[in-house]
């Protein structure tokens, strides 16, 4: 993923860079996925940061958690960074995160990367049209989906989640394992 280090800079530089907010002023995050009964998956094809597209049929054989953020959601902000420790935790695995940014530029995208202490190294992509978002029925954001190896929606989540959670973590190894 290319970052904007200049863009980045340059906002910091003119105290424009959102402020932290301390995690003990914050709920805590969920821990948790709600089964659903297996359906097929609504067409995902978007472009990532760097341009590359992505398509969740290409993905068959592997399950795929489909996170649907915003940088100016709060809890979206604080879930990123466990969904990259999730990704690590499970590499090697058939398993593939795509974070869905909705509404946005990748220039905003780029500034909010920059901000984090690691990078996420899964695919962010665009949905600047909110066109997927739609597709999916996301009515708020973040909303994430836990698609099977067949291609089926078989679990969600509203709001924010704490990704690498041994309680996530042991459900999406079922699905590996399924």
């Amino acid at each position: 993923m290319k970052l904007g280090k200049s863009l980045a800079a340059g906002i910091a530089a003119l105290g424009l860079a959102a402020a932290p907010v301390a995690a003990a002023d914050l709920p805590p995050l969920s821990h948790s996925l709600t089964q659903l009964t297996p359906k097929a998956a609504p067409a995902l094809r978007l472009a990532d940061l760097d341009g590359r597209p992505h398509d969740l049929a290409a993905l068959r054989g592997k399950v795929v958690l489909i996170n649907f953020w915003a940088t100016w959601c709060p809890p979206c902000r604080r879930e990123m960074p466990s969904m990259e420790r999730l990704k690590q935790t499970l590499a090697g695995e058939p398993f593939i995160v795509l974070a869905v940014d909705v509404g946005e530029d990748a220039d905003a995208i780029e500034v909010f990367a920059s901000q984090l202490d690691a990078v996420p190294t899964f695919p962010i992509l665009l949905d600047a049209a909110s066109r997927v978002m739609q597709a999916w029925k996301v009515a708020g954001l973040p909303t994430t989906y836990l698609v099977d190896k067949r291609g089926r929606v078989v679990a969600s989540a509203v709001g924010g989640r704490e990704f690498d959670h041994p309680t996530i973590v042991a459900a999406i190894r079922d699905w590996l394992n399924k």
